[in-house]
């Protein structure tokens, strides 16, 4: 079976199960990729940042199409930089610090009610229509809504655009597009470019209370602020990765609450399972499904030898299902002990930023719905779908029935 054939993307649970019953570790013949699938030998990888290196040139970070019509647009823009995601240490760790000022604890639990109002509002527009498709209607403008306001765009930009923003980086990431989308995703990142150049140069005018602000007047131990493009880049993945993450594991989620009555029926009995039933939504929906790293010498990872120059794929997705960490791995159960071991948001100096947002995001949402609505159940004739992405998961559409909380309609 081809791990990366569309059909395997889509739905690739038969094929981890197949592979991880042969070791953590795959390499794909006749290719320079070798799959890390196993629990154990993911977190090794992670940790191995100077063998196994993200600077890995991936379109997220915005190296330049080899085809002359993508480039011809993308010169429109801003150089690409390298920060994040496809940075190592010394480079990652500068823009680490300084993301971790914007994005930490205390900046969290201080929207927590501004989360919860708008997952509400979203609530009481899908109370006054019968049935809704709930990934449009909730669980991509919830978090599109918080990032938009966070990185600074609430005032200037809509939820849509922002979102048609995200999606051309994310297919662009995702390596499946053709000439035609990758054209039209490259006019996108251009014009996300010139509207961040706008809203930095209004923040270094006259300061504001978002992340963008934070950004543009960050400073670690006396370094350098960040330059344009470097702002650019890391508002780029924090766009992404503020959304993506959390719409995918609001629609499986709830699709998880649906095939399991009885859980469903025990986080209602009992809400203080709500921030560990999330933790095992995460695990289950692996949203991320996996990242590349570049093999920078001769070595072994779990016995087998990688060679310099090759590729790693760590499957996030297949070891959240490994059954030597997660007993039953394909059973969603709310009190799982050690669900919150998962690797949905990675591991090591590169775990995901906005974890603490997604995280008290997916919380608050689920506290609202299940408070406020009941009888979910799927429209009848409705075909699920997840979209082939080597990286992303996530389900296209969600038509869902429900009723008002028996509380509410009283």
């Amino acid at each position: 079976m081809n791990p990366f054939a569309p059909e395997t993307l889509s739905d690739p649970w038969a094929f981890y199960q197949a592979a991880l019953a042969q070791g953590p570790v795959m390499p794909l013949p006749g290719t320079p990729i070798t799959l890390v699938l196993g629990y154990d030998a993911l977190v090794e990888a992670t940790g191995r940042v100077e063998d196994f290196s993200n600077d890995f040139g991936a379109i997220l970070a915005g190296k330049r199409s080899a085809d002359p019509d993508v480039t011809t647009v993308l010169d429109k823009g801003w150089p690409a930089i390298n920060t994040l995601l496809t940075a190592d240490p010394p480079v990652h760790t500068r823009f680490r610090k300084l993301v971790n000022l914007a994005f930490s604890m205390k900046r969290v639990d201080a929207i927590e009610g501004r989360i919860r109002q708008i997952a509400v509002e979203l609530i009481e527009a899908m109370l006054a229509k019968p049935q809704a498709d709930f990934v449009a209607d909730f669980a991509i403008p919830l978090p599109v809504a918080v990032i938009a306001r966070e990185i600074g765009m609430e005032a200037s930009t809509d939820v849509a655009t922002v979102k048609r923003w995200s999606d051309a980086f994310a297919d662009r990431l995702g390596g499946m597009i053709s000439k035609e989308r990758e054209i039209e995703c490259a006019h996108e990142v251009v014009e996300f470019q010139h509207r961040v150049k706008s809203l930095i140069d209004a923040r270094r005018a006259e300061r504001t209370d978002d992340l963008l602000s934070d950004l543009v007047y960050a400073s670690v131990d006396g370094e350098a602020p960040l330059t344009d493009a470097e702002i650019m880049s890391i508002m780029q993945q924090l766009m992404v990765a503020g959304n993506e993450t959390t719409t995918s594991t609001l629609a499986g989620g709830l699709l998880l609450l649906m095939q399991n009555p009885a859980a469903l029926a025990a986080v209602r009995a009992d809400g203080k399972l709500i921030p560990n039933m999330v933790e095992e939504m995460l695990r289950l929906e692996s949203p991320t499904s996996g990242l590349w790293r570049v093999v920078t010498r001769d070595t072994e990872l779990a016995g087998v030898a990688v060679a310099k120059g090759s590729m790693l794929m760590l499957r996030f997705a297949a070891a959240n299902r490994d059954p030597a960490k997660f007993p039953d791995p394909d059973a969603f159960l709310p009190e799982r002990k050690n669900a919150r071991s998962h690797l949905a948001f990675g591991r090591g100096i590169h775990m995901c930023v906005g974890n603490m947002l997604s995280r008290k995001e997916l919380a608050v949402a689920f506290e609202e719905l299940l408070a406020r609505m009941e009888g979910f159940e799927l429209v009848p004739g409705a075909v699920l779908e997840w979209p082939p992405n080597m990286l992303l998961r996530g389900l296209r559409a969600l038509p869902i029935r429900y009723t008002p909380a028996q509380r509410l309609a009283a």
